[in-house]
């Protein structure tokens, strides 16, 4: 067990991901429900979920899992992404924060969440805003604490700023992407995430399942949904490179790479806790095999000779892009200024 940041809350090493529960990944409920219970037999006393999940369906299957067992777990869902049509159905305003909660509430079959967090930054909404009506869930009841995913270090510190000034609850977690490949957060979300005391839960340890060893170089690519899903970062060349040097390491230190991964992630100092995401009770409990696996210092610095510490090798598909790099009128100043200069 470790402590969640400064919120006094222990949580296993492990967390167990859902979003691969219903109909993105698994949509038997029943066979979903069992390997929840068996992770919580393992030791696993933290759950992490999303309203956006299926769509409501994963929040709805952890509930029925957790019918009676509810004060076993430390359970943390996520708002933000869109839940329906039309306008006001996601994003970070009160307005949604507000109602997102009751809906997850209801799904999960509880009448408190012990950690609510913003899925992704929300650039159309003020910090501020969201964290009033965060802070208000919590004096409510309904939240025991508040956390973040997917933020650039300089959106963390600015959040922690206005809740000092304003009086708010504070973010208490970081929930970024980070594995093998993908380094990036030790460069300064890490840094800034210790220094204000904040616990971080990584997404995604095994790379969206190429630190598995299933996708190789110079083998087939499999019609898959995840390669429909990841393409770019399933085929990269260099990260195909990256895992045939790291599956040779594993190999010599007698290891799987699944289990090397896992156990990178969760020696990082900074890193409260990794989530799993298995589909099958097959893959839980390969995961699970792994859990007492130690890298030695010789380990790990081959691996920093693999990946430096800090690097991306490059982003995952699915990873945040502030809107100054999509958009072009926010780092192109308009013709006519620039014809006039």
């Amino acid at each position: 067990m470790r402590k969640l940041g400064l919120t006094g809350i222990d949580v296993s090493a492990y967390c167990l991901g859902t979003m691969v529960f219903g109909k993105m990944g698994n949509p038997d409920h029943d066979a979903c429900v069992r390997m929840i219970h068996r992770a919580l037999g393992a030791g696993i006393n933290f759950i992490d979920t999303a309203d956006v999940y299926g769509y409501s369906e994963t929040e709805e299957i952890v509930g029925k899992a957790l019918k009676g067992r509810r004060d076993e777990v430390v359970l943390a869902t996520k708002f933000n992404g869109p839940m329906g049509e039309g306008p006001n159905r996601g994003g970070s305003s009160r307005r949604w924060v507000v109602q997102a909660v009751e809906g997850s509430l209801k799904r999960l079959r509880t009448d408190y969440i012990d950690l609510y967090q913003i899925h992704h930054p929300d650039p159309h909404t003020d910090i501020e805003e969201t964290l009033s009506a965060l802070t208000d869930l919590v004096r409510a009841g309904k939240v025991r604490a508040i956390g973040s995913s997917n933020l650039p270090a300089s959106e963390i510190v600015e959040a922690q700023w206005v809740s000092q000034r304003r009086g708010l609850h504070r973010l208490r977690t970081e929930q970024p992407t980070y594995s093998l490949l993908n380094r990036g957060i030790e460069r300064e979300v890490l840094p800034t995430c210790r220094r204000h005391g904040m616990g971080v839960l990584v997404w995604s340890p095994l790379a969206m399942g190429l630190l598995t060893g299933r996708y190789r170089k110079n083998t087939a690519r499999p019609d898959n949904a995840r390669m429909r899903w990841v393409p770019r970062h399933l085929t990269d060349e260099r990260k195909l490179d990256a895992v045939e040097r790291l599956l040779t390491l594993a190999e010599e230190a007698g290891h799987s790479l699944t289990h090397l991964a896992m156990a990178f992630a969760t020696s990082h100092p900074d890193v409260t806790s990794a989530i799993i995401g298995p589909r099958t009770m097959d893959q839980l409990d390969d995961l699970l095999a792994g859990t007492t696996l130690t890298l030695g210092d010789d380990i790990l610095d081959t691996i920093d000779a693999i990946v430096p510490p800090g690097t991306d090798i490059s982003p995952l598909d699915v990873s945040y892009t502030p809107p100054s790099l999509i958009r072009t009128d926010l780092r192109r100043r308009p013709f006519h200024e620039r014809a006039a200069a």
